[in-house]
């Protein structure tokens, strides 16, 4: 798959994960489904040169709209994971700090524990 592949798949995975998100009474089913649109939407990044600016527009649509809890904690873990693939560990451990405490405020414990794993995988 060449780099224009992996762009477009990030951001149908990224745009499938944004849906479920937005879905009001998601069901477990969901929730997993929406965990492994981000998984692989992650995995079409950092095949793609883009994943910075991926991460820095998601921040952005997230903070435009006041999104908080899991939504604010996975735009800064996405700003994490984009900053290593950047090389830039000084970066990545920051946003990984924010991401962290972001991650300990969510409300739902499920949702939170889904979050953690994720945050703490490589």
């Amino acid at each position: 798959m060449n780099n224009n592949n992996h762009h477009y798949m990030g951001i149908e995975m990224n745009n499938q994960t944004w849906s479920l998100l937005d879905k009001k009474d998601r069901s477990e089913q969901d929730d997993i489904r929406m965990i492994n649109y981000a998984k692989a939407s992650l995995y079409h990044w950092r095949k793609s040169d883009k994943a910075l600016s991926y991460a820095k527009e998601t921040l952005k649509i997230t903070k435009d709209n006041n999104l908080k809890d899991f939504d604010l904690a996975y735009a800064y873990e996405s700003m994490t994971r984009a900053y290593s693939i950047a090389k830039n560990q000084n970066e990545s451990k920051e946003w990984y700090k924010k991401a962290k405490v972001a991650g300990d405020l969510i409300v739902s414990e499920k949702d939170k524990e889904y979050f953690l794993l994720d945050l703490n995988s490589k």
